[in-house]
């Protein structure tokens, strides 16, 4: 584990170039508060714009700040494994660069993480369209009935993991969907902490109405079948 750092945050990144001045900005504040020693992996998935070019300079000034790149869009749940395969740290956390949610907000999640593998939050006040909040709503309960995992807004974009509860994860395209449930099926404990949201100010939406129901069915489809095919084990005993 890393001996300078106790946190990794990821941060992926598609076509945001719009708001990683920003992120910089506040990640770099969070960083002189956070409860943790913390440090930023950027994952930039495939972007089209000068994204690239920004993260490589943010990273140049700051030594706390490192990025991966893929050479094409893979989709959240592949950002979200590498930046789990590249981390060093003992916790391991996510938000997403639109900052719809803030960094401050980690201290509250950390204050759970030594007792529970995942801390993730829950939206209040959530600042989205009307038609993203009923579409969410609806996902949530399907995917809340079918997993029985007990999240109610398991697509928050802040989230802790003990990391190596997070690399035990079966991961699977559109895995992000359903953390909670993956903790809980390895065994492991899922808080639920109230955050703040905020609305969009820069860039676009990487979700519709189509992505966000019929994605995460088909998704969901997934969980079922590796649920029942999942391997789980404890050793009583050994010689």
């Amino acid at each position: 584990m890393d001996e300078h750092f106790d946190l990794t945050i990821i941060i992926p990144v598609f076509n945001e170039e719009k708001n990683l001045s920003r992120v910089e900005t506040e990640m770099l504040s969070y960083s002189h508060k956070s409860k943790l020693k913390v440090k930023f992996l950027f994952v930039n998935d495939g972007s089209t714009d000068s994204s690239q070019q920004m993260i490589e300079a943010i990273c140049n000034k700051n030594p706390n700040f490192n990025y991966l790149e893929f050479g094409k869009n893979e989709g959240l749940s592949t950002a979200l494994k590498a930046g789990i395969d590249a981390t060093t740290t003992q916790w391991v956390g996510y938000i997403d660069s639109d900052l719809q949610t803030t960094p401050d907000d980690f201290n509250l999640l950390i204050d759970f993480a030594d007792n529970y593998e995942l801390v993730t939050g829950i939206r209040v006040d959530r600042k989205d369209k009307i038609i993203k909040r009923i579409s969410s709503k609806i996902a949530n309960g399907i995917r809340k009935s079918m997993t029985h995992d007990g999240v109610d807004d398991t697509g928050c974009p802040l989230k802790i993991m003990k990391t190596d509860a997070a690399r035990n994860i079966p991961f699977f395209k559109g895995m992000h969907r359903f953390l909670p449930a993956l903790i809980l099926l390895q065994g492991g404990k899922v808080k639920q902490i109230p955050v703040r949201h905020f609305p969009r100010i820069a860039g676009e939406a990487k979700y519709h109405l189509m992505n966000r129901l019929v994605g995460p069915f088909v998704d969901l489809l997934a969980y079922k079948w590796m649920e029942k095919k999942y391997i789980n084990y404890t050793i009583k005993k050994k010689a």
